[in-house]
């Protein structure tokens, strides 16, 4: 009788060492063929609400005045936002806030306009000294103006389509 106890223990220890190789090397393609790992994260991402009429007159406006095109754009409802928002535990189905990316930090709600402002730099700075009011009183104008934002400015169907220049600030 022959004992080929020790060809089992190479073959089973092969088969682990497979499993595991195979484990590391999944793990290894889903974080880098991820939706998170193509999203550059070297400028601040604007994450706003693609059909509100006031939301993307806000964007228009920053647009025009971030010459240097320091922030890049997407709407909440795009697959890169709802990718970001996932990436950083954000509720998906909620769009009534503006969200801010910046240096993997997640600015919310009023936050998000003062850091705009100072991140725009210049006059616009002096908006920042808003931050010294509380910010649950800031919030509380944030929430009851963004609860009303569709009343008050309506909504669009779709998200808007950037022109072919402005395109490359956006993200999705």
């Amino acid at each position: 009788m022959i004992d080929n106890s020790h060809d089992k223990k190479k073959t089973e220890s092969f088969i682990i060492a497979d499993k595991t190789s195979f484990f590391v090397a999944c793990l290894i393609c889903m974080t880098t063929n991820s939706p998170t790992s193509t999203i550059p994260l070297d400028k601040p991402i604007l994450l706003f609400d693609g059909v509100c009429n006031f939301c993307n007159s806000s964007v228009q406006t920053l647009i025009s005045m971030d010459k240097s095109s320091h922030f890049r754009l997407a709407s909440l409802q795009s697959e890169v936002g709802q990718t970001l928002l996932k990436k950083f535990n954000l509720p998906t189905k909620e769009l009534n806030t503006v969200v801010l990316i910046d240096k993997n930090k997640v600015y919310l709600r009023s936050d998000v306009p003062l850091e705009v402002m100072r991140q725009l730099g210049s006059a616009w700075q002096i908006f920042f000294i808003f931050k010294i009011v509380p910010r649950f009183l800031r919030d509380a104008v944030y929430n009851f103006i963004a609860s009303n934002r569709y009343r008050w400015f309506g909504k669009e169907e779709a998200c808007m389509i950037p022109s072919a220049e402005v395109r490359q600030r956006f993200l999705d």
